[in-house]
């Protein structure tokens, strides 16, 4: 099992009951979490977060780059071919955000199909586009000593238009771009929801994965509640393979965000 301080509180889901970031962080660290990751931290001043990071001792293991326009549904702008400014503007953004909070890790969103265009007819342009971006920015970020990650986000369930949707089409990817510092963001409720097979997926796979993260299929809940993840299992598998790295608990709590953490305390235990 992955040492207990590797797991990362995810607190743009945990600790909903909480109004701000700070305050989530706040309650990440009395909950036994050494780590926290969030989605987009950018309405908090990074001064103040790393002033609260730095009292608990915590360290923030990953953000994303901007969305973009949320209004215009957009959801990362990695992959469009007529966003390129805006997504270079945007990880500058994340690299200034994440240099100011000592963050090691950006996930670099691909985003959506744009509205109106047929996946299948776009593929090959917003594929080129990725890869153009991904290797400028592994160039970005590797001046900063600071790892790039990329997430296939599933399709069937939780966004049918995403552009990166499956492990295999990531790979893909990392391939083409062929950078050290540029790596494969294990989501397992993605991964299984649009391909399953794990065991083979994870060894497969397992030199380029970066980081990791967990929630139960399909409801997205804690990892010990009911459904199709073997966590157990998943676990002990990660742990035969040498993986060092972070998990990010990102589920939604059933109930309380503290009284769901049973499978965690578990693991802290035996561990």
């Amino acid at each position: 099992m992955p040492c207990p301080h590797n797991f990362a509180a995810n607190v743009s889901w945990l600790f909903p009951e909480m109004d701000s970031l700070l305050q989530r962080v706040d309650a990440a660290a009395c909950a036994g979490f050494r780590a926290v990751e969030v989605a987009w931290p950018y309405d908090t001043e990074a001064t103040e977060l790393n002033k609260t990071l730095e009292k608990y001792g915590m360290e923030l293991v990953l953000i994303n780059t901007p969305p973009g326009n949320k209004e215009r549904g957009e959801r990362g702008l990695g992959a469009d071919p007529k966003q390129r400014a805006e997504f270079r503007r945007g990880l500058d953004q994340a690299v200034q955000y994440a240099k100011a909070v000592h963050c090691k890790r950006i996930h670099l969103m691909a985003g959506r199909v744009p509205t109106g265009l047929d996946r299948t007819t776009v593929a090959m342009e917003m594929e080129a586009t990725f890869v153009e971006n991904l290797k400028y920015a592994a160039d970005v970020l590797s001046k900063e000593g600071i790892m790039g990650l990329i997430e296939p986000i599933n399709t069937r369930i939780t966004d049918p238009c995403y552009f990166l949707n499956t492990p295999h089409q990531a790979v893909k990817i990392l391939q083409q771009v062929d950078r050290p510092n540029m790596k494969l963001q294990l989501d397992l409720f993605h991964w299984q929801i649009m391909d399953g097979n794990l065991t083979q997926n994870i060894t497969n796979y397992f030199p380029l994965i970066g980081h990791v993260q967990v929630a139960q299929v399909p409801n997205r809940n804690e990892p010990d509640s009911p459904g199709e993840i073997n966590y157990s299992y998943i676990f002990k598998l990660l742990e035969t393979l040498g993986y060092q790295g972070y998990i990010g608990c990102e589920y939604t709590p059933k109930g309380n965000t503290i009284d769901g953490l049973g499978w965690l305390r578990t693991q802290w235990t035996e561990h």
